[in-house]
């Protein structure tokens, strides 16, 4: 069993992966040239494949990307038999975290009115104790677009954490959590953004949801509302957000993605001051990167045994 990839695991996670199954071998490419040399006696592929990875790696049966979203590298493979992996949950307890401190920093005026201060070597305390400078999330109700990994983790931090009623959107006929109050399918979104006091995406991107939040979104949300986009950049609208937030048609952003990354250094969404952006590092961290091997050396054994694997892709979906 020979595993390909560019990816630089060290030789503990190697050891972690190879221990698992029966004659693993885990090669490692230093370059571009070597990667592409190895192919074809590829049997599984450790990160993405593309139309000319594909048509080198003849022995290829298994590809376990390195990512979540592999959107485009599963379509491109649709009529391959290849089995695709992903890492589908494994960055939601990271990304779950941030999007409650960007919630945060944004309710209590972290960003807008203290870190300025701080930069500036200030102490002025905004508004006064009744003013809406600083407002509360506990009890309020939040809509999440896409209840996977992502959106799941979420949803449940929201509720058991702050009290906050749950309303989601999903493609998929799932079943409703029971930590989530309502669960229904993408046609009832611009109805449940008009409730909500936090919109979220966490969906994959595909033609379906490409900028499924857009101006007309925005329009009926809650003036006091915010906005959080933490899976795919493409689900939003930009410079139907800008416009929302300069306006005053929402109160605030938080942003692990964009449609563009990195936006230009001249677009408008810098001179937003109710904007939390992160780099698209939400998921970043140790822990996650203990969650990936494990997955990893988990399918790996799988593999060797003829078991099924985890987190397989729907290729014609997508996701």
């Amino acid at each position: 069993m020979r595993i390909v990839t560019e990816f630089a695991f060290t030789a503990e996670e190697v050891a972690q992966i190879t221990a698992v199954g029966r004659n693993v071998e885990l090669v490692l490419c230093r370059t571009r040239d070597e990667f592409l040399a190895q192919l074809p006696e590829a049997e599984v592929i450790y990160g993405s494949v593309d139309q000319e990875i594909l048509g080198r790696a003849k022995k290829l049966r298994w590809v376990q990307a390195g990512a979540a979203g592999v959107e485009a590298m599963a379509l491109a493979m649709k009529d391959s038999p290849v089995t695709v992996t992903n890492f589908a949950g494994t960055f939601a307890p990271a990304i779950s975290e941030t999007a409650m401190g960007m919630l945060i920093c944004l309710a209590r005026g972290i960003n807008r009115w203290y870190v300025p201060q701080f930069l500036a070597r200030k102490w002025e305390p905004m508004g006064t104790t009744k003013s809406d400078h600083h407002v509360e999330i506990s009890g309020r109700t939040m809509g999440i677009v896409g209840l996977g990994g992502i959106g799941t983790a979420v949803a449940r931090r929201a509720c058991y954490g702050f009290d906050m009623r749950i309303l989601a959107v999903d493609v998929r006929p799932i079943i409703k959590p029971h930590f989530v109050a309502e669960l229904r399918d993408p046609g009832w979104l611009a109805e449940m953004a008009a409730q909500v006091d936090v919109l979220v995406t966490a969906a994959p991107h595909t033609a379906e949801s490409d900028r499924i939040i857009n101006e007309s979104v925005f329009r009926v949300m809650k003036k006091t509302a915010y906005f959080l986009a933490l899976s795919r950049g493409k689900l939003f609208d930009d410079m139907a957000l800008v416009k929302a937030l300069q306006e005053g048609w929402i109160a605030g952003a938080g942003l692990d993605v964009f449609p563009q990354e990195p936006p230009p250094s001249d677009h408008p969404i810098y001179d937003c001051p109710n904007v939390v952006m992160t780099m698209h590092t939400s998921g970043w961290g140790p822990d996650r990167q203990k969650r990936l091997i494990a997955l990893f050396a988990e399918n790996v054994r799988r593999y060797s045994n003829g078991l099924p694997l985890l987190n397989q892709v729907d290729k014609q979906k997508g996701y």
